[in-house]
């Protein structure tokens, strides 16, 4: 089982560790026909705007977007929720535009405001550090969507199908939960998809 992680910028070498700590393998994407031979996607913490850029730059919308229509787990941390959210609060147009929430950025504060939290979170456990840092955070979520997380009445964690969208930096932990439930996701998605 091989889990992407998109290696443009950000968060990258913290999400592959991760990946590693829960026992499946992790490969840093840089090119578009990397997507070809991976089971889910992880897209990390860093900056929506710049990220956007680079997919741009290196022509890797399409394929991202062909990724997510193949039935795929992808998982997206802070700015990752930001790429994978059908709507945006401050801002036109989606990026990849896939999942069914709408996502508004730096909700909590600039990097000065960053700040820890212990969550409870649904089908995952109490207790969980969750690191806020720019973070933005989900307003409204659409028909099937499972909200698996709130902190001060704003959702930071959630599930719509195959697509996982976190509001803060799971990578940044010890506690590898997040991942084992997304790493759960992808084996499930490959048991029905090889069935």
């Amino acid at each position: 089982m091989k889990i992407g992680v998109l290696a443009l910028q950000g968060a990258v070498r913290e999400h592959i560790k991760a990946i590693e700590a829960v026992g499946a393998k992790a490969i840093a994407v840089k090119h578009k026909e990397e997507l070809n031979s991976l089971d889910g996607l992880v897209l990390p913490g860093g900056e929506s705007t710049t990220m956007r850029k680079l997919i741009d730059r290196y022509d890797m919308m399409p394929a991202l977007r062909l990724f997510a229509t193949s039935g795929k787990p992808m998982f997206g941390t802070c700015a990752g929720l930001i790429l994978l959210a059908n709507k945006l609060n401050d801002y036109d147009d989606p990026h990849i535009g896939v999942m069914n929430v709408e996502v508004k950025r730096n909700s909590f504060g600039r990097q000065v405001d960053s700040f820890e939290a212990l969550l409870y979170l649904k089908g995952i456990g109490a207790d969980f550090p969750a690191v806020f840092i720019r973070a933005p955070h989900i307003v409204n979520v659409g028909e099937g969507v499972d909200v698996l997380g709130e902190y001060d009445g704003r959702i930071v964690l959630a599930r719509d199908g195959q697509f996982l969208g976190c509001s803060f930096h799971p990578e940044l932990t010890e506690d590898t939960r997040i991942m084992e439930y997304f790493v759960h996701m992808v084996k499930e998605s490959k048991r029905s998809i090889l069935a």
